[in-house]
Protein backbone atom coordinates (compact mmCIF):
# COMPACT_ATOMS: atom_id res chain seq x y z
CA UNK A 1 0.00 0.00 0.00
CA UNK A 2 2.93 2.65 0.69
CA UNK A 3 3.93 1.82 -2.99
CA UNK A 4 0.60 2.71 -4.62
CA UNK A 5 0.79 5.81 -2.26
CA UNK A 6 4.10 6.98 -3.44
CA UNK A 7 3.52 6.18 -6.89
CA UNK A 8 0.00 8.08 -6.57
CA UNK A 9 1.73 11.05 -5.16
CA UNK A 10 4.46 11.22 -7.92
CA UNK A 11 1.78 10.42 -10.56
CA UNK A 12 4.36 7.67 -11.97
CA UNK A 13 2.37 4.47 -12.41
CA UNK A 14 2.99 0.75 -12.87
CA UNK A 15 1.54 -0.92 -16.12
CA UNK A 16 -0.25 -3.06 -13.90
CA UNK A 17 -1.77 -3.27 -10.21
CA UNK A 18 -2.93 -6.40 -8.55
CA UNK A 19 -4.99 -5.90 -5.11
CA UNK A 20 -6.08 -8.99 -2.98
CA UNK A 21 -6.81 -10.30 0.04
CA UNK A 22 -9.67 -10.60 2.46
CA UNK A 23 -10.96 -6.65 3.24
CA UNK A 24 -12.71 -5.42 0.96
CA UNK A 25 -12.71 -1.61 2.00
CA UNK A 26 -9.15 -1.46 1.49
CA UNK A 27 -9.13 -2.71 -1.69
CA UNK A 28 -12.55 -0.85 -3.23
CA UNK A 29 -10.24 2.52 -1.50
CA UNK A 30 -7.30 2.00 -2.90
CA UNK A 31 -8.78 0.97 -6.82
CA UNK A 32 -10.89 4.03 -6.47
CA UNK A 33 -7.72 6.14 -5.42
CA UNK A 34 -5.88 4.78 -8.41
CA UNK A 35 -8.48 5.31 -10.60
CA UNK A 36 -8.84 8.82 -9.87
CA UNK A 37 -4.85 9.32 -10.22
CA UNK A 38 -4.68 7.39 -13.22
CA UNK A 39 -7.61 8.77 -15.16
CA UNK A 40 -6.45 12.56 -13.74
CA UNK A 41 -10.16 12.78 -12.54
CA UNK A 42 -11.29 12.53 -16.57
CA UNK A 43 -14.64 11.16 -17.66
CA UNK A 44 -14.87 7.42 -17.66
CA UNK A 45 -14.02 7.50 -21.83
CA UNK A 46 -10.78 5.77 -21.28
CA UNK A 47 -11.83 3.57 -18.97
CA UNK A 48 -13.60 0.16 -19.30
CA UNK A 49 -14.56 -2.67 -16.47
CA UNK A 50 -15.27 -6.12 -16.79
CA UNK A 51 -16.04 -8.25 -13.60
CA UNK A 52 -16.85 -11.91 -13.14
CA UNK A 53 -15.58 -15.50 -14.32
CA UNK A 54 -15.68 -16.22 -17.95
CA UNK A 55 -14.66 -12.52 -19.31
CA UNK A 56 -14.21 -12.77 -22.91
CA UNK A 57 -10.38 -12.15 -22.99
CA UNK A 58 -10.10 -10.90 -26.62
CA UNK A 59 -12.40 -7.52 -25.69
CA UNK A 60 -9.90 -7.40 -22.59
CA UNK A 61 -7.13 -7.21 -25.22
CA UNK A 62 -8.56 -4.82 -28.27
CA UNK A 63 -9.84 -2.56 -25.63
CA UNK A 64 -5.98 -2.49 -24.16
CA UNK A 65 -4.55 -1.99 -27.30
CA UNK A 66 -6.68 0.65 -28.00
CA UNK A 67 -4.85 4.28 -27.75
CA UNK A 68 -6.68 6.29 -25.26
CA UNK A 69 -8.81 9.33 -26.59
CA UNK A 70 -7.26 12.86 -25.67
CA UNK A 71 -5.61 11.90 -22.97
CA UNK A 72 -2.12 10.12 -21.88
CA UNK A 73 -3.50 7.06 -19.95
CA UNK A 74 -5.83 4.36 -20.61
CA UNK A 75 -7.55 2.14 -17.63
CA UNK A 76 -8.76 -1.62 -17.37
CA UNK A 77 -10.07 -2.66 -14.10
CA UNK A 78 -10.67 -6.70 -14.24
CA UNK A 79 -12.43 -7.75 -10.58
CA UNK A 80 -13.35 -10.90 -9.08
CA UNK A 81 -11.96 -12.66 -12.67
CA UNK A 82 -10.40 -15.80 -11.06
CA UNK A 83 -7.81 -15.33 -13.85
CA UNK A 84 -5.10 -16.16 -10.83
CA UNK A 85 -6.42 -19.77 -10.53
CA UNK A 86 -6.39 -21.21 -13.97
CA UNK A 87 -3.79 -20.08 -17.00
CA UNK A 88 -4.83 -17.19 -19.34
CA UNK A 89 -3.23 -15.28 -22.14
CA UNK A 90 -3.14 -12.27 -20.52
CA UNK A 91 0.03 -13.55 -18.53
CA UNK A 92 1.63 -13.06 -22.04
CA UNK A 93 -0.26 -10.21 -23.40
CA UNK A 94 0.73 -7.68 -20.27
CA UNK A 95 4.52 -7.79 -20.59
CA UNK A 96 3.70 -6.10 -23.69
CA UNK A 97 0.70 -3.96 -22.98
CA UNK A 98 0.77 -0.44 -24.53
CA UNK A 99 2.53 2.13 -22.27
CA UNK A 100 -0.25 4.05 -22.38
CA UNK A 101 -2.77 1.35 -20.85
CA UNK A 102 -2.67 0.39 -17.17
CA UNK A 103 -4.03 -2.67 -15.60
CA UNK A 104 -6.39 -2.54 -12.30
CA UNK A 105 -7.01 -6.38 -11.09
CA UNK A 106 -8.99 -7.09 -7.91
CA UNK A 107 -9.35 -10.15 -6.73
CA UNK A 108 -9.93 -12.18 -3.38
CA UNK A 109 -7.58 -15.25 -3.78
CA UNK A 110 -4.73 -15.33 -5.85
CA UNK A 111 -2.33 -19.08 -6.63
CA UNK A 112 1.08 -17.44 -6.29
CA UNK A 113 2.29 -20.28 -8.92
CA UNK A 114 0.23 -18.61 -11.18
CA UNK A 115 1.85 -17.28 -14.68
CA UNK A 116 0.03 -14.01 -14.37
CA UNK A 117 0.61 -13.29 -11.03
CA UNK A 118 4.57 -14.07 -11.57
CA UNK A 119 4.21 -11.56 -14.97
CA UNK A 120 2.47 -8.79 -12.35
CA UNK A 121 4.67 -9.47 -10.09
CA UNK A 122 8.49 -8.70 -12.40
CA UNK A 123 6.75 -5.47 -14.07
CA UNK A 124 3.71 -4.02 -11.82
CA UNK A 125 2.74 -3.60 -8.35
CA UNK A 126 1.30 -6.44 -6.33
CA UNK A 127 -0.88 -5.82 -3.10
CA UNK A 128 -2.47 -8.23 0.07
CA UNK A 129 -4.73 -6.50 1.75
CA UNK A 130 -6.19 -8.46 4.69
CA UNK A 131 -7.97 -7.88 7.75
CA UNK A 132 -6.18 -5.72 9.89
CA UNK A 133 -5.34 -6.37 13.44
CA UNK A 134 -6.87 -5.54 16.71
CA UNK A 135 -3.91 -2.51 17.20
CA UNK A 136 -4.40 -1.30 13.57
CA UNK A 137 -8.30 -1.06 13.50
CA UNK A 138 -7.89 0.91 16.91
CA UNK A 139 -5.58 3.50 15.48
CA UNK A 140 -7.86 3.60 12.13
CA UNK A 141 -10.85 3.92 14.34
CA UNK A 142 -9.39 6.78 16.44
CA UNK A 143 -8.42 8.41 13.33
CA UNK A 144 -11.57 8.32 11.60
CA UNK A 145 -13.30 9.53 14.94
CA UNK A 146 -10.37 12.21 14.85
CA UNK A 147 -11.39 13.85 11.71
CA UNK A 148 -14.83 14.99 13.43
CA UNK A 149 -12.24 16.21 16.86
CA UNK A 150 -13.73 13.47 18.62
CA UNK A 151 -11.97 11.05 20.56
CA UNK A 152 -13.04 7.37 22.30
CA UNK A 153 -11.75 5.44 25.45
CA UNK A 154 -10.11 2.31 25.69
CA UNK A 155 -12.89 0.24 26.96
CA UNK A 156 -15.34 2.03 24.53
CA UNK A 157 -13.44 1.04 21.41
CA UNK A 158 -13.11 -2.60 22.46
CA UNK A 159 -16.62 -2.93 23.04
CA UNK A 160 -17.11 -1.55 19.46
CA UNK A 161 -15.20 -3.77 17.97
CA UNK A 162 -17.19 -6.53 19.73
CA UNK A 163 -20.38 -5.02 18.14
CA UNK A 164 -19.21 -4.49 14.78
CA UNK A 165 -16.39 -6.95 14.04
CA UNK A 166 -13.66 -6.47 12.37
CA UNK A 167 -15.09 -5.92 8.67
CA UNK A 168 -13.82 -2.35 8.10
CA UNK A 169 -17.02 -1.09 5.97
CA UNK A 170 -19.46 -1.45 8.30
CA UNK A 171 -16.88 0.05 11.13
CA UNK A 172 -16.56 3.14 9.18
CA UNK A 173 -20.93 3.23 8.74
CA UNK A 174 -20.64 2.49 12.57
CA UNK A 175 -18.54 5.43 13.66
CA UNK A 176 -20.35 7.84 11.17
CA UNK A 177 -23.81 7.10 13.35
CA UNK A 178 -21.88 7.19 16.61
CA UNK A 179 -20.18 10.87 15.17
CA UNK A 180 -23.45 11.87 14.57
CA UNK A 181 -25.46 10.94 17.68
CA UNK A 182 -22.55 12.34 19.85
CA UNK A 183 -23.02 15.46 17.58
CA UNK A 184 -22.31 17.90 21.05
CA UNK A 185 -19.74 15.81 22.14
CA UNK A 186 -15.92 15.02 22.37
CA UNK A 187 -16.26 11.46 23.71
CA UNK A 188 -17.55 8.54 22.34
CA UNK A 189 -18.71 6.32 25.21
CA UNK A 190 -20.00 2.82 25.70
CA UNK A 191 -23.49 4.05 26.41
CA UNK A 192 -23.24 5.34 22.84
CA UNK A 193 -22.22 2.54 21.37
CA UNK A 194 -25.31 0.75 23.24
CA UNK A 195 -27.78 2.71 21.76
CA UNK A 196 -26.83 3.24 17.94
CA UNK A 197 -24.36 0.58 16.75
CA UNK A 198 -25.55 -2.27 15.25
CA UNK A 199 -24.68 -5.75 16.70
CA UNK A 200 -23.67 -8.08 13.89
CA UNK A 201 -24.79 -11.64 13.08
CA UNK A 202 -21.90 -12.67 14.58
CA UNK A 203 -22.04 -11.16 17.67
CA UNK A 204 -25.55 -12.11 18.16
CA UNK A 205 -24.84 -15.78 17.86
CA UNK A 206 -22.09 -15.18 21.45
CA UNK A 207 -25.05 -13.99 22.70
CA UNK A 208 -26.96 -16.92 21.85
CA UNK A 209 -24.37 -19.54 23.01
CA UNK A 210 -24.22 -17.23 26.02
CA UNK A 211 -27.64 -17.62 27.16
CA UNK A 212 -27.30 -21.25 26.34
CA UNK A 213 -24.60 -21.62 28.55
CA UNK A 214 -26.47 -19.66 31.22
CA UNK A 215 -29.32 -22.03 30.49
CA UNK A 216 -31.13 -19.08 29.59
CA UNK A 217 -33.41 -21.01 27.51
CA UNK A 218 -36.21 -17.94 26.62
CA UNK A 219 -33.08 -15.57 25.92
CA UNK A 220 -31.60 -17.88 23.50
CA UNK A 221 -34.75 -18.83 21.29
CA UNK A 222 -35.51 -15.08 21.47
CA UNK A 223 -32.07 -14.13 19.88
CA UNK A 224 -32.79 -17.30 17.26
CA UNK A 225 -36.20 -15.54 15.83
CA UNK A 226 -34.65 -12.67 16.02
CA UNK A 227 -32.34 -13.65 13.64
CA UNK A 228 -34.74 -15.36 11.86
CA UNK A 229 -36.87 -12.14 11.41
CA UNK A 230 -33.60 -10.37 10.08
CA UNK A 231 -33.91 -12.65 6.98
CA UNK A 232 -30.81 -15.15 8.19
CA UNK A 233 -31.20 -18.44 6.95
CA UNK A 234 -31.32 -21.47 9.52
CA UNK A 235 -28.36 -23.06 8.24
CA UNK A 236 -26.51 -20.03 8.35
CA UNK A 237 -27.01 -19.85 11.84
CA UNK A 238 -26.15 -23.61 12.39
CA UNK A 239 -22.95 -23.08 10.58
CA UNK A 240 -21.87 -20.31 13.13
CA UNK A 241 -23.09 -21.79 16.35
CA UNK A 242 -21.01 -24.69 15.16
CA UNK A 243 -18.10 -22.54 14.37
CA UNK A 244 -18.99 -21.07 17.77
CA UNK A 245 -18.67 -24.42 19.73
CA UNK A 246 -15.38 -25.36 17.60
CA UNK A 247 -13.72 -22.11 18.81
CA UNK A 248 -14.47 -22.46 22.26
CA UNK A 249 -13.07 -25.90 22.35
CA UNK A 250 -9.99 -24.54 21.07
CA UNK A 251 -9.53 -21.74 23.18
CA UNK A 252 -10.78 -23.94 25.94
CA UNK A 253 -8.19 -26.57 25.51
CA UNK A 254 -5.60 -24.15 24.86
CA UNK A 255 -6.04 -22.31 28.05
CA UNK A 256 -5.87 -25.24 30.03
CA UNK A 257 -2.58 -26.03 28.81
CA UNK A 258 -1.53 -23.16 30.41
CA UNK A 259 -0.84 -20.50 26.99
CA UNK A 260 -2.23 -17.08 28.27
CA UNK A 261 -4.28 -14.89 25.73
CA UNK A 262 -1.69 -13.60 23.48
CA UNK A 263 -0.62 -16.85 22.68
CA UNK A 264 -3.98 -18.74 21.98
CA UNK A 265 -4.72 -15.32 19.76
CA UNK A 266 -1.66 -16.32 17.87
CA UNK A 267 -2.77 -20.10 17.96
CA UNK A 268 -6.60 -19.29 16.59
CA UNK A 269 -6.14 -16.68 14.66
CA UNK A 270 -8.93 -14.81 16.83
CA UNK A 271 -8.72 -11.19 17.86
CA UNK A 272 -7.02 -11.02 20.93
CA UNK A 273 -9.72 -8.70 22.13
CA UNK A 274 -12.31 -11.33 22.35
CA UNK A 275 -10.08 -14.27 23.79
CA UNK A 276 -11.02 -13.11 27.48
CA UNK A 277 -14.43 -13.49 26.56
CA UNK A 278 -14.16 -16.75 24.67
CA UNK A 279 -12.84 -18.31 28.27
CA UNK A 280 -15.17 -16.49 30.47
CA UNK A 281 -18.52 -18.14 27.92
CA UNK A 282 -16.29 -21.96 27.70
CA UNK A 283 -16.37 -21.33 31.73
CA UNK A 284 -20.19 -22.00 31.25
CA UNK A 285 -19.68 -25.47 29.55
CA UNK A 286 -17.78 -28.10 30.42
CA UNK A 287 -15.46 -29.67 27.80
CA UNK A 288 -17.45 -32.72 27.52
CA UNK A 289 -20.39 -31.05 26.85
CA UNK A 290 -19.19 -28.41 24.28
CA UNK A 291 -17.49 -31.53 22.39
CA UNK A 292 -21.04 -33.22 22.24
CA UNK A 293 -22.94 -30.16 21.15
CA UNK A 294 -20.57 -29.54 18.43
CA UNK A 295 -21.44 -33.32 17.12
CA UNK A 296 -25.06 -32.53 17.60
CA UNK A 297 -24.55 -29.57 15.29
CA UNK A 298 -22.84 -31.86 12.83
CA UNK A 299 -25.70 -34.48 13.27
CA UNK A 300 -28.33 -31.85 12.64
CA UNK A 301 -26.48 -30.53 9.11
CA UNK A 302 -26.54 -34.35 7.91
CA UNK A 303 -30.42 -34.55 9.05
CA UNK A 304 -31.55 -31.33 7.18
CA UNK A 305 -29.22 -31.68 4.16
CA UNK A 306 -30.83 -35.46 3.85
CA UNK A 307 -34.35 -33.97 4.23
CA UNK A 308 -35.03 -35.74 7.54
CA UNK A 309 -35.59 -32.57 9.28
CA UNK A 310 -37.11 -28.86 8.64
CA UNK A 311 -33.74 -26.44 8.86
CA UNK A 312 -35.57 -24.02 11.37
CA UNK A 313 -36.83 -26.41 13.34
CA UNK A 314 -33.64 -28.51 13.92
CA UNK A 315 -31.90 -25.52 15.07
CA UNK A 316 -34.32 -24.83 17.22
CA UNK A 317 -34.41 -28.09 18.90
CA UNK A 318 -30.44 -27.64 19.44
CA UNK A 319 -30.52 -24.57 21.32
CA UNK A 320 -33.46 -25.97 23.31
CA UNK A 321 -31.27 -28.97 24.41
CA UNK A 322 -28.35 -27.55 25.26
CA UNK A 323 -29.83 -24.51 26.98
CA UNK A 324 -32.27 -26.66 29.26
CA UNK A 325 -31.80 -26.98 33.36
CA UNK A 326 -31.21 -29.34 34.98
Amino acid sequence: MKNIKEHIKQNQFKPVYLLYGSEAYLKKLYKDKLKTAILAGEDDMNFSYFEGKGIDLSKVIDVANTLPFFSDRRLVIIENSGLFKSQSDLADFIKIVPSTTHFIFVESEVDKRNRLYKAIKDIGTISEMNRMDEANLKLWIASLLDKDKKKITGDAVVYLLSKTGTDMENIQNEVEKLCCYALERDIITTDDIEAVCTTQIAGKIFQMVDAIGSRKQKQALELYYDLLALKEKPMSILFLITRQFNILIQVKDLAGLGYNNTVISQKTSLMPFTISKYISQGKNFPMDTLKEALQSCIDIEEQIKTGRLIDKIGVELLIIKYSATG
